[in-house]
Order: C-alpha cells, then sequence, then structure tokens
C-alpha cells in the first residue's frame, strides 16, 4: 500500500431545510391559522480518528465529500428531517488545514475524537412562527441557510515517542527491525526506505514505546536533494531523537562525523523545533572492526563533535548495545512523563540502575 502523508480536499456541510408557508384548511374549521413548520438542520461533516488507518491514501481518489441537506418543513407543523453528518476516518496524528487561510483547525489525536470541520446550515421557520395577536395569518417563512464549503488541507504526523534520524544507509530500517517487530525494507543501496516506518518497542511487561524510521537525509535535502525533508514533518511529535549514524561506511574517505554536522545543517533547515529536541548519538556498525578499533573510533567521534547528549555502541547485525539503548530510552521518557515538561533538560539523561529495572520486570 502507497504511504500518502497530504491531501487536498474539499468538504460540503449540507444546507438548512427551507420553513414553509401553510394554513389548516379543514372542515367545519374556519380559522384553522398557520401550520407551516420548519425546517431540518443540514449535516455537519466530521473527521474521526481510526485505529487501523495509518495512510491518506483514500482521499487521492474521492476529493469532495457531502453531508445530506436538512428536508424542508411540512405542513400540520411538521419539522423537517435533519440531514445525515458526514464522518470521514483519518489516521490518528492528522493535522487539518484550511487551504485557502491557511489556517490550521485542528488535530485529530486520539481513536474515536470527532472534529468538526464544516458545519451545517441552520433551518428555515415556517410560517407558525410568525403568529401574532396583529398578525393573525403570516405568509411569511424563512429559507434554509446555506451549509460551510471548506477546501482542506490534511497533514499526517506520524505519533511516535522516539524518532530516527541519519544518513542513507546509516542503519535505521536495520534498527527498527532488530528491537520491533516492524519489517521494513532494508538492502545495501540508498534510500531502500521510502516512507516512514513505525515500530512498537517492548522493552518489558506494560513498558514499551513507539519509534519512527524516516527517509534518510542527504546534503542539500532542504533544498529538494534525495527525498528532500517533507518526511521531518513525522518527527515533530517525538519526544527523543536518535541520530544513527554508520562508523565505518564503504567509503573510506566519509568521515562520519561530517555525516552528522550534514543531518544537523539539514534539520536547522526545516525547523528550529526539531534542532531544540533531545538528541542522542548511536553509532552503529561496530561489528565491521575489531572491538579495540570500533572504540578508539567512538570515543574520536564523540570528542570531535564534543558531544554532551547521550552516545551510544551498536551494532544491529550482532544485537550488541541494543538492550542498553532501550532501556535507557524507556527509562528517559518515563521520567519525562512524570514531570512538568518545562522542567524537561534537553538532553536529560539518568542511567538505568538495577533495582529500577527488576521493578519493571
Amino acid at each position: 500500500m502507497k504511504f500518502v502523508d497530504e491531501v487536498r480536499i474539499e468538504v460540503k456541510a449540507g444546507k438548512g431545510g427551507n420553513g414553509i408557508a401553510s394554513f389548516r384548511r379543514e372542515k367545519y374549521i374556519p380559522f384553522g391559522g398557520p401550520n407551516g413548520g420548519d425546517g431540518g438542520d443540514g449535516g455537519d461533516v466530521y473527521l474521526e480518528g481510526h485505529a487501523s488507518l495509518n495512510t491518506l491514501i483514500d482521499f487521492r481518489f474521492e476529493r469532495i465529500f457531502e453531508a445530506q441537506n436538512g428536508e424542508n418543513g411540512q405542513t400540520n407543523n411538521k419539522t423537517g428531517r435533519c440531514g445525515q453528518h458526514r464522518i470521514l476516518q483519518v489516521p490518528v496524528g492528522t493535522v487539518v488545514w484550511d487551504a485557502d487561510t491557511e489556517e490550521c483547525i485542528g488535530e485529530v489525536l486520539e481513536i474515536g475524537q470527532r472534529l468538526l470541520v464544516a458545519r451545517g446550515g441552520v433551518h428555515g421557520i415556517g410560517n407558525l412562527h410568525f403568529k401574532s395577536s396583529t398578525n393573525r395569518a403570516p405568509r411569511q417563512c424563512t429559507p434554509g441557510k446555506p451549509g460551510e464549503i471548506r477546501n482542506l488541507m490534511l497533514e499526517l504526523k506520524l505519533l511516535a515517542d522516539v524518532g530516527l534520524l541519519g544518513l542513507p544507509n546509516a542503519g535505521k530500517s536495520s534498527l527498527i527491525s532488530a528491537v520491533s517487530a516492524a519489517r521494513p525494507k532494508v538492502a545495501d543501496y540508498p534510500f531502500t526506505t521510502l516512507y516512514p516506518n513505525l515500530g512498537v518497542v517492548k522493552v518489558a511487561n506494560h513498558k514499551s514505546f513507539c519509534i519512527a524510521d524516516i527517509p534518510g537525509l542527504i546534503e542539500g535535502a532542504a533544498e529538494g536533494a534525495g527525498l528532500g525533508v517533507q518526511f521531518l514533518r513525522h518527527l515533530s511529535r517525538t519526544g527523543l531523537l536518535l541520530h544513527v549514524v554508520d562508523m565505518f561506511p564503504p567509503d573510506e574517505e566519509a568521515d562520519p562525523a561530517h555525516s552528522v554536522r550534514v543531518v544537523e545543517a539539514e534539520l536547522a533547515k526545516y525547523s528550529e523545533e526539531l534542532v531544540d529536541k533531545p538528541r542522542w548519538l548511536v553509532m552503529n556498525k561496530l561489528d565491521l572492526a575489531l572491538e579495540e578499533d570500533a572504540q578508539a573510533a567512538c570515543d574520536r567521534l564523540v570528542a570531535e563533535l564534543d558531544w554532551q547528549a547521550p552516545a551510544f555502541r551498536i551494532s544491529t547485525v550482532t544485537g550488541a548495545g541494543l538492550s542498553e539503548l532501550t532501556w535507557a530510552i524507556m527509562h528517559y521518557l518515563d521520567e519525562q512523563r512524570a514531570v512538568p515538561e518545562t522542567s524537561n533538560d534537553a538532553n536529560g539523561y539518568a542511567e538505568v540502575v538495577p533495582e529500577a529495572r527488576d521493578e519493571w520486570e
């Protein structure tokens, strides 16, 4: 299934039904009076979060959605039926924009949450409401109001606790497949990941977090090189970024420190918010060198970058370091959920003590 994370649609709420002017015309009731009923309200258009959806591809094939109009009023003071609402199911994490005014209408962040995006027209009223002591036979009635018509931009931002960053072939897809049940495409050529992938990492009973993998960034991505930076939007809701680095790339002239700086530069061009997010360094593919050489390369990279945040040494092939990494992430996320957001340290990290780990298990 193709991954689609941005679409434009048009929504039309229902028109309100008209009120009518009518009079009782029954035998032996010469002064029956007015009995025109009101119309029904037009139907609204809602977006609703759905658990089984993870893409907006359905909206690529149908772009116009209409709610039902309200029915007109009837004689004998009968009110017309209200129009049925139109409910469009979307993935959780969908942001809704008014395409004409560029105003953010809202977000769908929970399963079952409904967001009103177009309000139906108000009903018209019948001539019964215009009856008074001086107007015994009113012939006035009002038409129903039209419903709202809006052009919307739907933008999907995945809901994940942790996001993966790095150049193509840094090992991000291998990492998410090693620690979760996600099975993204893994190959020895660049841009094997063409769309974001989500995986759930289970650390212990009732202890898990969601991790997102996006396509790799290259130098000039902000100007459209490679797959661009459009997928960075999926990291905007994460609480922690993991910067994955290939410590022993095939190109011997490639410098891991330069790779880190390239990604940092593209992040800064896209959003200062992402630059300010907590970011940990994950040095990958240490199985390609002897232990002493791998240790020296990692120490050299940390020193050259003057890296102050936590740094981890892993191998997705052998599994070395993965347990320590996932436990540290779980502990960090638990700490962030337990304290006010304003008191968070941007690079806060606390070592997982054995007592806490035993308690989780």
